[in-house]
């Protein structure tokens, strides 16, 4: 075990100024390592940007390249607010290049091939790179095309909203739930049966417009499903069983076993499948159930980008249909091509969608990644370390904190409960949250 392991849980510290504190603590950094690796960086979201200043501190001479076609850098955990109504779409936005320091190139096109036996990245514009080390961050693709009948025109219309696809579809979709909970209805809530970023992300915003519903024009005129492909509320078993008394507490309707496939805008119906095994034969059974819906929040289903689906380095016998690299989990380096790490979204481990294990990845990768250009082995292991900052009600949140092995790993045992709704959980989120994020990107916390 690692100092990792002691001191993971800082990227929710108590505010600006643990964020201030996490920036200045990086002057005891060692002597520069003199080096000629050509690192390329496929992704410049909070993964490889991270990285890539990390990096920057630790190497003199080492050739540095960042892709990725990205103007604006989105700050993705302030999406959940902006769909609620309770920050402007441009909170979350800020420029790509802001956050890069000098020493990386960016190549602001989209790869478009690797080759992992020649080493090299092509990019769309025609360019090819060579490298000796690769770190694949490319983030994920929302597969709206997979639910029939929709698009993102209709986000804001209709009643149908999508948080998830960026600040100017999260603030249309609060154009539509502003709307229900001023007037009532049905709203319907889903989730995607593949992986996703933010698991915790389809619960905020079911607790946020219930709650706003609450007190607003809708009350006692509104009903809230929420539907999901699986059969638990999280995955965490003590955190599901929480957010299932409070879904009963506060009459929210759970439909599991439902997967989103297709909507009828005009109509205001969604349609869901179902699967299930037939007791004769034991074949499976797939069935479809239709709900009519004042309210729809769409989250489609989430996959690797298609340049990585044909790279070659996806797993071939898990999420086969989704395409996540194959890499150790404790590592996050790629079993079959150890020059090549994967970080973020994109990585085949059982958790790790959240900024807050970003926050815990980088410096996993950064540390294999030195260790081997000097030719030795790393040391520092990545457990699974999750956050979900669970917002509850406007002003309340649960900080769910987890590992690989469901156990709870809170950051301020004794001091914060994390299956408690309070206030200074909420704090975390709203404020404390992106300062630290910030100082992440810099290479800082």
């Amino acid at each position: 075990m690692t100092g990792f392991h002691s001191t993971r849980r800082g990227l929710l510290g108590l505010g600006a100024l643990g964020a201030l504190a996490l920036s200045l603590g990086d002057g005891a950094r060692a002597a520069k390592l003199a080096t000629r690796a050509r690192i390329v960086i496929i992704g410049a979201g909070a993964a490889g940007t991270a990285l890539a200043n990390r990096l920057v501190a630790r190497l003199e001479g080492a050739s540095i390249t960042l892709i990725d076609p990205r103007r604006e850098h989105l700050y993705q955990p302030g999406l959940s607010l902006v769909a609620a109504g309770l920050k402007p779409a441009d909170y979350v936005v800020s420029g790509t290049g802001d956050w890069l320091p000098k020493g990386v190139t960016l190549i602001a096109e989209r790869a478009a091939a690797i080759d992992p036996l020649a080493k090299t990245v092509a990019t769309e514009g025609g360019q090819r790179l060579d490298y000796d080390f690769l770190v694949v961050a490319p983030g994920l693709v929302l597969d709206h095309d997979a639910i029939e009948g929709f698009s993102l025109d209709l986000v804001g219309q209709n009643g149908i909203g999508a948080l998830y696809a960026g600040p100017d579809h999260a603030a249309k979709t609060w154009t539509a739930a502003r709307r229900f909970t001023e007037e009532g209805g049905v709203g319907i809530f889903t989730r995607p049966a593949t992986e996703m970023k933010c698991a915790g992300a389809p619960l905020k915003h079911t607790f946020l417009i219930d709650d706003i519903a609450s007190r607003g024009g809708a009350r006692g005129k509104y009903e809230i499903r929420y539907a999901c492909p699986q059969q638990a509320l999280f995955s965490v078993p003590i955190v599901s069983e929480k957010v299932r008394m409070l879904f009963g507490a506060r009459q929210i309707a759970t439909h599991h076993g439902q997967t989103l496939t297709a909507i009828d805008p005009g109509a205001k119906r969604a349609t869901f499948s179902s699967a299930t095994t037939d007791p004769v034969t034991g074949a499976a059974v797939t069935s479809t159930t239709d709900m009519d819906y004042d309210y729809l929040h769409v989250i489609p289903p989430q996959r690797a980008p298609e340049v990585i689906r044909q790279s070659g380095l996806s797993w071939a016998d898990r999420w086969t249909d989704q395409g996540w690299v194959e890499c150790d989990m404790k590592t996050l380096r790629h079993l079959r091509h150890p020059e090549i790490f994967a970080l973020g979204d994109v990585a085949g481990v059982p958790k790790g969608k959240t900024a807050a294990s970003v926050k815990w990845q980088v410096p996993v990768v950064e540390d294999h990644l030195v260790a081997a250009i000097q030719g030795k082995e790393g040391t520092a292991i990545y457990d699974g370390y999750t956050s979900c900052p669970m917002i509850t009600r406007v002003g309340r949140a649960m900080l769910v904190e987890f590992d690989y092995h469901n156990n709870l790993v809170p950051s301020f045992p004794g001091l914060i409960a994390p299956l408690e709704e309070l206030w200074v959980s909420w704090l975390m989120k709203e404020i404390a949250l992106k300062a630290t994020y910030n100082a992440m990107l810099r290479g800082r916390a």
